[in-house]
């Protein structure tokens, strides 16, 4: 990785493990604390670009190392409004259906959902995580068949969700209630639960646990301060 890379230039591996290995120097002389680094270090292992490489190591001695920041901050909630159109992408999708009998499957980090998503599930069980992924469309359809099995399907904040599958015997659990956000893909979750359980639940990421417990921690220190005057 050169000073002069752009922005918009795919990271390779070994770019990432040199930010990684400045990090952990910060670490070391006591430059970030153990929530910062660990939050950097995911985001440095997730990184797709340079850009998203450059702001988490810019205020550290070494950030030479890096190219120019990118405007889009490495603290930046991943669904936040108006971050949703870069990750409609179009195409395809990264995987078409996924199948379970007696054993598991997993979709989750980096993906591309495609229009339909196709999953089976027989005395087995099953996890499609969306926090991370791109969307093929604005709206998406996830058909899941759980037969004496389980579906797990995450959702992050701000995505409109509808959940349109039938329990025999068996359950489609709903996420709580929010509100999309502008620009937010459109999520419909159906199939059939026979003895079985499709579950659509809404969390974030672990960097952004770790980003608002580091948020939290700032705050009570400012009031700790404040009450010091």
């Amino acid at each position: 990785m050169t000073d002069d890379a752009s922005p918009d230039l795919r990271a390779s591996d070994s770019d990432r493990e040199r930010v990684a290995e400045v990090l952990r120097d910060a670490l070391a002389e006591g430059r970030l604390d153990m929530a910062e680094f660990e939050e950097r270090l995911e985001a440095t292992y997730k990184a797709r670009t340079y850009g998203e490489l450059a702001p988490l190591t810019r205020d550290l001695p070494a950030a030479g190392t890096v190219p120019p920041p990118a405007p889009v901050s490495f603290t930046k909630e991943p669904a936040q409004s108006g971050s949703w159109a870069g990750r409609i992408v179009g195409g395809e999708g990264s995987s078409a259906g996924a199948v379970a009998i007696m054993s598991g499957f997993q979709r989750k980090g980096r993906w591309t959902v495609p229009r339909q998503f196709n999953c089976f599930a027989f005395w087995g069980g099953g996890e499609i995580d969306l926090r991370e992924a791109d969307f093929a469309d604005r709206e998406v359809v996830i058909n899941c068949v759980a037969i004496m099995g389980g579906v797990q399907v995450i959702v992050p904040p701000g995505i409109e969700v509808v959940v349109r599958g039938t329990g025999v015997m068996g359950s489609f659990e709903h996420p709580r209630h929010e509100e999309p956000e502008p620009g937010a893909p459109r999520v419909i979750v159906g199939g059939l639960a026979f003895w079985g359980e499709v579950a659509v639940t809404r969390k974030v990421t672990r960097a952004e646990r770790l980003r608002l417990k580091e948020q939290r921690r700032q705050e009570k220190l400012e009031r700790r301060r404040d009450g010091e005057y």
